[in-house]
């Protein structure tokens, strides 16, 4: 493809024009593997998008099937306008890296993401403009994580648009099976154990519980003692704020935490 995506190869992904890219994002250099490649999606990844999208397949479905595909990463010659996304219910605005012309969406709190595209065609509902460049799901993954982005969207211009969060582009990166940490209501023994070890020990805190979050992936639901003041109650949550973020099992495992006081006793 061409910089301006016109070229020769509009159907297909076999070929990378133009530059080579910088630092951790050489790692989405396509390779002679793709040479034949005609640029359509993978039908059984397409089927569990659309299973997703309905309700009937988990993301944890979606994520092993994606880190055994091919992705196409978009490269834009020139960011023609500034773009706002709305991805599962969130603003993302349109990013271009200066150096590499990768694109990249940044959220609402600030993290970045990679977008990836299961074909030329949803690429092109997206922008027209973008010249696919075809890598294995975890080595774009790699390549993110290189970069200090959080996230990888699927198909942000449809037909399913999916967030593949911050744990599992870490394990795929890792080549690991991806074990989410809440399914449904219930939160992932191993989570709960490690936001318990971290959370228990600080003083005043009774009792810790994890259900599903209203603005994160899970809430730590925190019971103290009777009688704290705010001072009081702003030390513990200093306390257990640090003592969370230092738990190796809550950073590779959990998207986001926020906290909730439960009644005291």
């Amino acid at each position: 493809m061409t910089e301006s995506a016109t070229g020769r190869e509009q159907t297909g992904v076999s070929e990378q024009g133009g530059r080579a890219l910088p630092g951790h994002l050489r790692g989405i250099q396509p390779t002679s593997q793709f040479a034949g490649d005609d640029g359509t999606a993978d039908p059984e990844l397409e089927a569990l998008l659309a299973g997703h999208a309905a309700g009937a397949v988990p993301l944890r479905d979606v994520v092993a099937r994606l880190a055994e595909c091919r992705v196409l990463v978009p490269v834009l010659a020139e960011l023609e306008v500034a773009e706002t996304l709305v991805v599962d219910g969130h603003e993302m605005h349109v990013d271009k890296e200066a150096s590499s012309g990768v694109v990249a969406l940044q959220a609402e709190d600030g993290r970045r993401a990679l977008p990836v595209f299961t074909s030329v065609a949803s690429m092109r509902r997206w922008r027209e403009s973008a010249r696919p460049v075809p890598v294995e799901a975890a080595r774009a993954a790699l390549s993110a994580v290189g970069e200090d982005w959080a996230l990888l969207v699927i198909d942000p211009g449809g037909p399913v648009t999916v967030t593949v969060p911050r744990p599992a582009v870490w394990a795929m990166a890792q080549g690991k099976p991806w074990s989410p940490a809440i399914d449904g209501t219930a939160v992932d023994a191993e989570v709960l154990a490690a936001l318990r070890l971290a959370a228990e020990p600080v003083q005043h805190v009774v009792s810790v519980g994890a259900e599903p979050g209203r603005r994160a992936e899970i809430a730590v639901v925190l019971t103290l003692d009777a009688g704290l003041d705010r001072a009081g109650l702003d030390g513990v949550l200093r306390q257990v704020n640090a003592r969370l973020g230092a738990s190796s099992v809550v950073a590779e495992r959990v998207d986001s935490l926020e906290m909730r006081i439960a009644a005291a006793r």
